[in-house]
């Protein structure tokens, strides 16, 4: 026995082989664990050869029994390390996805992430992403990794329709190892379609919750059946666990980022309506400052396109224009006007903005400003300020004019009637600007399709432009203007107030009238000569009667023949005198043969030929209409008139 246990323990003799094995083998498995060698290469040694010794176990069998189990031992450590590092490998993952959501901003962004992320980690086929939609009640495809169908990446489920629309209304993770076959789930045409087209069978889903709130879900799905093993479902849901917080995350940062856009563009509306405030109060001061200062229309139609940076045209309520800043002339659209006067706003038209000027419904007239198409709200509340400021002007200017026009009105019909003290004249009419010691013009205007008190404002406007006095007596606008030549005075009064009106307006003028006593019977020939104008058929023009010939004369209060006779046939009676031609004795001799040439040449005992050549001199000197039946008259009774005050003269002798 003692030498059986000395060979024992140095390993020599018989019994000495399976220790050594027995102890080789342990070893070589420590090496294995240390290598972290695949599980293959832990099979136990092929057990030797039985030894002959009589029957039960043998010290070999429980050397072979003690190597096994060791075997088994360093499998069961093999897996558990396996376990640790698979476990350190994903937590290590988990902590780069948390950092990498971390570092993103943009929600599309997040999403793709988590949806890449769980795709390496679970090395799966598919992975994607659904999210819940509250207003609808269901929950739709998001983002997709791995997917191929056009179909399944728009897909939208119903709560408790297929897998994903079950995770999303129960909030637990679910999974199947064949999605086709799997019963537990309610299939609909649209979702089995979808995930057939995709090819996938084994799909494992996960819920995305915020507290108790679920709000998507996170899927892997493979193309090929498998099942999901626990530490899969809980590797996928503790990714979802930490994209839930990255969406969460990124759509609070969003919606901060938008707040802060929202807050800047109302910082920026604040400062804009401050400055659009501070304009309008500066604008406002300017104006009213113009009219407490008694500035006329025109400052305050400057002051208007100053502050808009535009033209500006003011017109009264018949479209008259009172004054124009920066712009060419022209009448407002009619219906921009009616269309602002019912609004109260201003309104655009063909890129000029128009403002009704209002007191009350009355519409007093209108505001355009041109060069501004782009007018915003601010400057067009100030434009509407501006036609209220000028609304107030109109109706002080209108009341002072007013009163103006009783007091002139009062001084013209003084003048018109003598019935006022002639002394006391000369001084009222300077108080309203009238020069009493200028020569003056009455002027009796009619229009015969225009209201009265239009043609009266118009004639008003031109009095106070030229100095003069405009009024009603007896029913008829009547106008003293300073002038010296009342007939082309007359004329051109008829002109500008037709154009004006756009009416035809007649006009009969007397004068020039130098002292007050003579206004009266002034008045009196002017009406005269407007009537006969009329009576002509010559309405819509103006002249004195001197302008009428011969009828001027018969209507004419003071009867100069002989200013007649110079003002009819004046051209020939100085041709004659200056020449010593017989013009005058060769028409009287014409017309008293009836305009016969023949006769005529017979009568002064000429050759044809000669009178041809005297009355083509004569219309030279007269005109080319000197024949027409009209001036024909004019110049016979020139001719009989001029005859009756020279009865000695017989005309020339004969040639």
């Amino acid at each position: 026995m003692p030498t059986t246990g000395n060979t024992a323990s140095t390993g020599t003799g018989t019994g000495t082989g399976q220790p050594r094995t027995a102890l080789r083998h342990l070893h070589h498995l420590l090496d294995l664990l240390d290598r972290g060698a695949p599980a293959e290469q832990f099979a136990p040694p092929a057990a030797p050869a039985a030894p002959a010794h009589g029957p039960g176990p043998g010290p070999e069998d429980a050397d072979a029994a003690v190597v096994a189990e060791a075997t088994r031992v360093a499998l069961r450590i093999r897996r558990t390390l396996a376990q640790h590092r698979r476990r350190e490998a994903e937590l290590a993952a988990l902590f780069d996805t948390a950092g990498d959501l971390a570092r993103l901003r943009d929600p599309d962004a997040v999403l793709k992430a988590i949806v890449r992320r769980a795709k390496l980690l679970l090395g799966t086929d598919v992975t994607y992403l659904s999210l819940n939609d509250d207003d609808a009640g269901d929950t739709y495809m998001r983002v997709t990794d791995g997917s191929v169908s056009a179909a399944f990446q728009q897909v939208r489920l119903g709560m408790g329709e297929g897998l994903g629309g079950l995770v999303a209304e129960t909030a637990r993770p679910y999974s199947t190892g064949d999605y086709r076959d799997d019963r537990r789930f309610r299939h609909t045409a649209t979702i089995d379609g979808a995930v057939a087209e995709e090819g996938l069978r084994a799909i494992l889903g996960v819920p995305l919750r915020l507290g108790t709130r679920v709000i998507g879900v996170l899927y892997a799905a493979d193309r090929s059946a498998r099942t999901f093993t626990p530490d899969e479902v809980a590797l996928l849901s503790s990714l979802a666990d930490h994209a839930a917080i990255a969406i969460d995350s990124a759509r609070l940062l969003d919606e901060t980022r938008s707040a802060l856009v929202d807050l800047n563009e109302a910082s920026r509306t604040i400062e804009a309506h401050s400055d659009a405030m501070r304009r309008a109060e500066d604008a406002h001061d300017r104006l009213t400052d113009l009219v407490l200062r008694g500035a006329g229309i025109g400052d305050v139609a400057t002051a208007i396109g100053t502050v808009l940076q535009g033209g500006t045209l003011i017109h009264d309520a018949d479209g008259t224009e009172l004054a124009r800043s920066g712009t060419d002339s022209g009448r407002p659209p009619a219906r921009a006007v009616t269309a602002s006067r019912a609004g109260g706003r201003a309104v655009p038209a063909d890129g000029t903005w128009v403002c009704a000027v209002l007191a009350g419904p009355e519409l007093l007239g209108s505001i355009a400003l041109t060069g501004r198409a782009d007018l915003g709200d601010a400057d067009r509340r100030l434009f509407e300020r501006a036609a209220v400021v000028t609304a107030l002007l109109l109706l002080q200017s209108r009341s002072v004019a007013e009163t103006e026009d009783r007091v002139r009105g009062e001084l013209l019909g003084d003048l018109l009637t003598g019935a006022a003290d002639p002394a006391s004249l000369p001084a009222r009419a300077r108080r309203v600007g009238v020069n009493p010691d200028r020569p003056h013009g009455v002027f009796v205007l009619h229009c015969g399709t225009a209201p009265r008190q239009r043609l009266l404002s118009a004639a008003a406007r031109i009095a106070h432009a030229r100095t003069g006095l405009a009024g009603l007596h007896h029913d008829d606008v009547v106008l003293v203007l300073p002038t010296e030549h009342p007939g082309p005075a007359a004329a051109g009064l008829a002109g500008e107030l037709g154009q004006a009106l756009a009416r035809p307006v007649t006009v009969g003028a007397a004068g020039p009238v130098t002292a007050p006593g003579r206004f009266p019977g002034a008045h009196a020939e002017a009406l005269r000569c407007r009537t006969a104008l009329r009576a002509l058929g010559r309405e819509g023009s103006g002249a004195a009667l001197g302008d009428l010939g011969f009828l001027g004369v018969l209507l004419g209060d003071r009867t100069d023949l002989g200013g007649y006779v110079r003002g009819t046939l004046g051209p020939v009676l100085d041709y004659d005198a200056k020449r010593g031609t017989e013009l005058l004795h060769t028409l009287r001799t014409y017309f008293d043969e009836g305009a016969s040439q023949a006769r005529a040449a017979e009568a002064l005992h000429v050759h044809v030929n000669t009178v041809v050549q005297r009355l083509d001199r004569i219309g030279r000197l007269l005109g080319g209409d000197w024949q027409r039946p009209e001036r024909a008259l004019e110049l016979q009774l020139a001719l009989r008139v001029d005859r009756v005050q020279r009865p000695d003269d017989s005309g020339p002798p004969p040639a």
